[in-house]
């Protein structure tokens, strides 16, 4: 499957924050259905009021991607905290929140 960026559907824009989500982009055995998502993060964007009431206030999600620009870090329930910068891989297992750090925009699969 192919689809441009252009074509991905926005399901939030807030200030600092574009999310665009195609959902049943594949299928991961174990996870069922997974979706494509292209993020454009402004510095300063914090996820933490997201999650607010999930267990642990923490995104219960795994994700995978890709960084095409900018500094994100991500910190766990342990507090243990790491950064991905442009071209990096990266995996967030369930139970993270994210601060962006620099401009950025990233690819997911979720």
């Amino acid at each position: 499957m192919r689809v441009t960026k252009e074509k991905v559907d926005i399901k939030m824009a807030i200030p600092g924050a574009v999310i665009r989500q195609r959902t049943d982009f594949g299928d991961v055995s174990g996870y069922g259905k997974i979706s494509g998502e292209y993020f454009t993060l402004a510095k300063g964007v914090d996820t933490t009021p997201l999650f607010q009431g999930l267990e642990g206030n923490l995104c219960q999600c795994p994700h995978w991607g890709f960084v095409l620009r900018g500094e994100l870090t991500t910190t766990d329930a342990a507090g243990k905290q790491e950064t991905v910068r442009a071209d990096d891989l990266f995996y967030w297992p369930p139970g993270h929140n994210v601060r962006v750090d620099a401009d950025a925009e990233i690819i997911m699969f979720s």
